[in-house]
């Protein structure tokens, strides 16, 4: 079956969507408005207005596409049958896949940058995203309760844990534009927090 093209108006969607995710992150969201956006997509700014009412609109796209593409594991994904180096690897391994992905790191350098500049814009996604973190947090409690991990605060835990792969692969991207890890280093990156986290929590 042949997939239909897509049409116009929706390559015009994409155009200006893409458009505002460059400005803003060479930008900034103050600095960038409708008529920079409009002349970066190739299109009127009537144009840009039928497809998004305002700037705060289009940001809005932005923070949903971050959503949309930070990676996160099943609601349940503690197994008892499983060893937990298998299944925290599998776990870091789907958010470095996240972290690996360049136009996440670009939209979340727009959502911090936003943040600094606006906390209420953009506070909601933000908290959504930092949902998508409460694997780990899940998935610690539910080893804890099958005495397989020390009786430590999961959410503590799971910041120490994110931490150790977010000083690599996350906040040099985003802060310092530095590039995306090698695939190699994101396995050691990866291999290193999973021995240091069970060598201090594993009973």
């Amino acid at each position: 079956m042949t997939t239909p093209a897509p049409r116009l108006t929706d390559l015009k969607r994409e155009a200006i969507a893409q458009a505002a995710i460059d400005e803003f992150r060479d930008n900034g969201f103050e600095v960038t408005s409708m008529d920079r956006i409009a002349a970066r997509a190739g299109v009127s700014k009537r144009t840009v207005y039928n497809h998004f009412p305002s700037k705060e609109a289009l940001f809005t796209e932005i923070m949903r596409r971050l959503w949309a593409r930070s990676a996160y594991a099943d609601e349940d994904p503690y197994c008892p049958e499983r060893s937990l180096e298998a299944q925290l690897l599998e776990l870091l391994e789907t958010k470095m896949a996240t972290l690996s992905d360049q136009n996440f790191i670009d939209l979340a350098r727009i959502a911090i940058g936003a943040t600094v500049h606006s906390p209420d814009r953009a506070k909601v996604w933000v908290d959504r995203l930092n949902e998508r973190e409460e694997t780990f947090s899940l998935w610690i409690r539910a080893a804890q309760k099958h005495g397989r991990l020390k009786p430590v605060d999961p959410a503590f835990a799971a910041t120490q844990l994110h931490s150790l792969i977010k000083a690599f692969a996350f906040w040099p991207q985003v802060t310092l534009n530095e590039p995306i890890l090698s695939p190699q280093k994101q396995r050691s990156v990866i291999q290193s927090a999973l021995e240091m986290f069970l060598n201090w929590y594993a009973v």
